[in-house]
């Protein structure tokens, strides 16, 4: 068995493209100075030898492996993907603007509900002040008008209504802490109650008439 048989049986077995390659260039140059390559060994130029060369099928496709390139394509995908840095710094501005307007909403809420209210006077066509009390069981209606302080209670004087010293004070008391005795004539409708809840009753009505008709100075 010669050297050319013995390339033929390995490249017709299936040997690997690249020792079919170099069997083939070893076998057209046979005798050329510019192209050798080593012998085989010697038992497979023996005639008797049943040894053969070893092939095998190796495969040597270990990947596609393109750094630079895949690098390139990563950058370029996150200058393309909507969250790239920019847009990441102009959400997070958007957030904090949002934050600070909640904040400075905030605040003018505050100052708005610090203000004092604005107090307007109450009075009906006939220039009348109305005040509603009530005191324990008793519940009392007052009007007032300016006048020359006469006092009514369920359409009769102050003085035969109450009788003891201390309901009639206590009927007046919002007159004399406001300084308006004879100022303002007072009509009560009071029901419920005995003497003392009823002059109770008035005193709450009336101190929230006087509120009405001028806000800003009797104040509650």
């Amino acid at each position: 068995m010669n050297w050319m048989a013995s390339s033929s049986r390995i490249i017709q077995r299936g040997a690997p493209l690249w020792q079919q390659t170099a069997l083939r260039a070893f076998a057209s140059s046979r005798g050329s100075p510019r192209f050798s390559l080593p012998r085989a060994p010697k038992q497979f130029d023996a005639p008797t030898t049943n040894k053969k060369w070893r092939t095998h099928n190796v495969s040597l496709d270990l990947g596609y492996y393109a750094p630079m390139q895949d690098e390139k394509m990563l950058v370029d995908a996150h200058h393309d993907s909507p969250h790239s840095w920019e847009n990441e710094e102009m959400d997070l501005a958007q957030e904090v603007q949002a934050i600070q307007e909640q904040e400075d909403e905030r605040k003018r809420r505050w100052i708005e509900n610090a203000k004092p209210p604005i107090r307007k006077p109450v009075i009906d066509e006939r220039g009348r002040a109305y005040g509603r009390g009530g005191r324990k069981t008793a519940a009392a209606r007052v009007w007032i008008q300016p006048g020359l302080g006469h006092v009514t209670v369920n359409r009769q004087d102050m003085i035969d209504y109450f009788e003891r010293t201390t309901d009639r004070e206590l009927v007046l008391a919002p007159l004399v802490a406001t300084a308006t005795c004879g100022k303002f004539d007072v009509t009560a409708m009071v029901t419920g109650g005995g003497l003392t809840g009823q002059a109770g009753a008035i005193r709450h009505g009336l101190a929230r008439a006087l509120n009405h008709y001028n806000p800003d100075v009797y104040r509650p």
